[in-house]
């Protein structure tokens, strides 16, 4: 069972760091270290196949801003955001700014969100999901590369192939979509600023949602 943690106990396991708590949930810390792709240092390269059975390497999208969201349509944190549309207008916003929006489902086989491509655009139509693609990850590979821990877990790569953010969504780790609203999004907010060519301010975050059933 996943358990709704964001507000009584938030600001202890802030405390603690990278914690993981009951029902495979990840708390959420500003700041936080990011080992496996941190931000600064070249994205991980990395070839999968979308849901329509096409090949896709992140190197085919060098020179353009590039969103990675790590999804489980099953995740509660993950439907707080989908089922008010708050995801849909972030992936709709990064790509009028001119960024690749990539979805990437890490889940085993037979384990919660793991999808077939059939299923996977179904979703991504019942949800009008914006999405440049949904890419297919079930051995894990390249979550593992790239040290994905929950869904959501996003990542921002600039045109020259750098990360500059890596983790969490925005500061509201809810699984209350009334709650979803006026959280400050940590993914626009470096887009934003690496467009105007400044410095992000918060590069990374420990991410919080679901863990990756790999």
């Amino acid at each position: 069972m996943i358990h709704n943690t964001q507000k009584t106990t938030f600001g202890l396991l802030a405390v603690a760091g990278a914690t993981l708590i009951g029902g495979g949930v990840w708390s959420l810390k500003p700041q936080a270290a990011i080992a496996a792709a941190p931000a600064g240092k070249s994205a991980p390269s990395f070839t999968l196949k979308d849901t329509m059975g096409r090949t896709r390497s992140l190197s085919q999208f060098k020179g353009r801003y590039v969103v990675m969201e790590w999804l489980n349509h099953d995740c509660p944190f993950v439907k707080a955001q989908y089922a008010g549309g708050n995801m849909q207008k972030l992936q709709r916003a990064a790509r009028s700014k001119g960024a690749v929006w990539l979805s990437i489902a890490s889940s085993a086989s037979g384990k919660q969100g793991h999808y077939n491509g059939s299923q996977a655009n179904a979703l991504t139509r019942s949800k009008k999901a914006m999405p440049s693609a949904v890419l297919l990850d079930a051995s894990g590979k390249v979550g593992r590369l790239y040290g994905a821990k929950t869904s959501p877990h996003m990542f921002v790569i600039n045109p020259q192939g750098k990360v500059i953010y890596n983790g969490a969504l925005d500061n509201n780790p809810t699984t209350d979509q009334a709650s979803v609203p006026g959280a400050t999004n940590y993914v626009m907010a470096a887009l934003t600023q690496a467009k105007k060519g400044q410095k992000v301010s918060l590069a990374a975050t420990q991410p919080y949602g679901c863990s990756i059933k790999y």
